[in-house]
């Protein structure tokens, strides 16, 4: 059926990248996101839909550049400081991005209300990120599955020219139009939605919990290629290329998914909790081996099948430009500002560490 269709083109495309990106990425190798002055020459980011709210609100924080005694958004004021500022060693009073840059030698050439470098972040999917970052056509991959599962064609040598850096968590939730939730179906199990995605299950009524309505089911399904389409596989269906045949219809963005469960009363989809709306396409409890998850309760927890890491790769390294976005994101302000207000999960200080600890030292 179309998702066999879907599947050939993965394949297809995964095979592409691993056989093209050496020659891609090196060709252009040190021209974007190289370490050293002030050029001015923009940082870019591309790829998934569910790790871009919190990269393109970095962004948005960083090119605006806010001055120290903005509490609101960066620094302290009489009235606020800006979460996780007070963890922030800013002797000389810097605005965010001159801050941040600084740790790694770069200065404003101007008077200061412009950033150091701009950031740039685009939306596709997991899997054109990991591309363009392989090609050299941006410095950051942003992906919701790890490079192993997107690329799983790739040689361990291919593997290893990325660099992961875990900046987030989902709690990748299972939702459905409201009309649906408001008929009584609140819960299904994991073999439930594994049964309507593989067509086993095509109508409401069949949901043997419920007296469902009798409306067929539109099971909702993001591109192939996508990290979001590539965890759900991986972890409901126990293969990143697992046969999804009872899909009805694939969209490329979580943006999308959510617009068409908020359009239709049959439909069902797997997406990221930043894209959840209780008025309009409610996540429900999903019950995993005798455990229900419910969301505001353990949906999301360290136990919970479709939990996964948000990625920012890089290639080849990470020059002190990407580390220095990076570095923010993965702080305690960073983390409150960009990674919670978007309904993910914070990472715990300890990973944090780990995490930081991959990039270059700025005293170096």
């Amino acid at each position: 059926m179309a998702d066999n269709q879907f599947g050939r083109d993965a394949v297809s495309r995964r095979k592409f990248i691993a056989a093209t990106g050496v020659t891609g990425a090196a060709a252009v190798a040190g021209c974007l996101g190289s370490a050293g002055g002030s050029d001015g020459e923009p940082l870019t980011a591309d790829g998934s839909s569910t790790v871009y709210p919190i990269t393109s609100d970095a962004a948005s924080y960083w090119n605006s550049n806010h001055p120290a005694d903005d509490g609101e958004y960066w620094g302290s004021n009489n009235e606020s400081t800006a979460p996780g500022y007070d963890e922030i060693d800013n002797p000389d009073d810097k605005n965010l991005a001159d801050y941040w840059a600084g740790l790694y030698g770069f200065e404003s050439d101007d008077d200061g209300t412009a950033p150091p470098f701009p950031v740039n972040v685009g939306l596709s999917h997991s899997g054109t990120g990991l591309e363009k970052v392989a090609n050299g056509q941006v410095d950051i991959g942003d992906a919701s599955a790890p490079v192993s599962a997107e690329l799983p064609d790739a040689s361990q040598d291919e593997l290893d020219k990325y660099k992961d850096h875990v900046v987030a968590r989902d709690g990748q939730p299972i939702s459905v139009s409201k009309e649906i939730y408001d008929a009584g179906v609140t819960k299904l199990t994991g073999d439930q939605v594994r049964q309507i995605y593989t067509g086993e299950i095509t109508n409401w009524s069949e949901i043997s919990s419920y007296s469902g309505p009798d409306k067929e089911i539109q099971a909702v399904g993001r591109a192939v290629g996508s990290g979001t389409d590539t965890a759900f596989r991986k972890n409901l269906l126990g293969d990143p290329e697992a046969e999804m045949p009872g899909v009805d219809v694939r969209k490329g963005q979580n943006q999308q998914v959510q617009t068409t469960l908020s359009n239709s009363d049959n439909a069902i989809a797997y997406l990221a909790l930043a894209f959840i709306n209780e008025q309009q396409n409610p996540a429900i409890a999903l019950e995993l081996d005798g455990t229900t998850y419910e969301l505001g309760e353990n949906l999301g927890s360290a136990d919970y099948p479709l939990s996964r890491d948000l990625h920012c790769y890089t290639y080849e390294g990470t020059s002190k430009k990407e580390a220095a976005f990076i570095n923010m994101l993965l702080s305690e302000f960073g983390q409150q500002h960009f990674v919670k207000p978007n309904d993910y999960f914070m990472l715990p200080p300890e990973e944090r560490k780990k995490q930081r600890n991959k990039l270059p030292d700025p005293e170096n």
